[in-house]
């Protein structure tokens, strides 16, 4: 009995120090598709796109040391009365090379919603320089949705957060 015991045990040890997998990244499609919209190519929208940059990681006492950060992309629809659409939220790496897409889509925006992208501070794929392309489209007259940058970490008692904001390019 106490080697079945004993071997229960071990059993339950071995299985429940298996790491979990874990998402790095907010990228799982579900999330995009219950945003999903069609809109028409006859719609009188007016189109832009905004560069964002994001730091999964800045460099710490050296530039041979850096520091893991959890980032947000924050995409806000500014308007009151109108919903927004965003086409597409690319990715990119320090050397601009494209990590992910995260919907290439149209979703939508209702007046004053939020939704955001996560980048895990174990995703490190972005490194220091990267970036975000958003494409957009609103009714005309209605405000510029807002994208912002949200950084974060904490380690022992060090608390690091810091912000950007987007830029129209086109």
């Amino acid at each position: 009995m106490k080697k079945c015991i004993l071997s229960l045990l071990i059993v339950s040890l071995l299985f429940g120090c298996i790491p979990e997998k874990k998402e790095v990244s907010s990228i799982n499609p579900i999330n995009w598709s219950k945003r999903k919209i069609n809109i028409s190519d006859k719609d009188s929208l007016e189109y832009g796109k905004s560069y964002l940059s994001i730091y999964s990681q800045i460099y710490s006492m050296t530039e041979h040391k850096t520091h893991n950060l959890t980032a947000m992309a924050s995409l806000r629809n500014t308007s009151d009365k109108d919903t927004v659409y965003l086409t597409k939220a690319e990715y990119f790496d320090t050397h601009g090379k494209a990590v992910r897409t995260y919907f290439d889509h149209p979703i939508y925006l209702a007046p004053m919603e939020t939704t955001e992208i996560i980048i895990d501070e174990v995703d490190v794929e972005g490194g220091t320089g990267s970036n975000f392309i958003i494409e957009w489209k609103v009714p005309k007259g209605c405000p510029e949705p807002l994208f912002e940058g949200i950084m974060n970490s904490t380690m022992s008692q060090q608390g690091l957060s810091f912000t950007t904001q987007a830029r129209r390019i086109e």
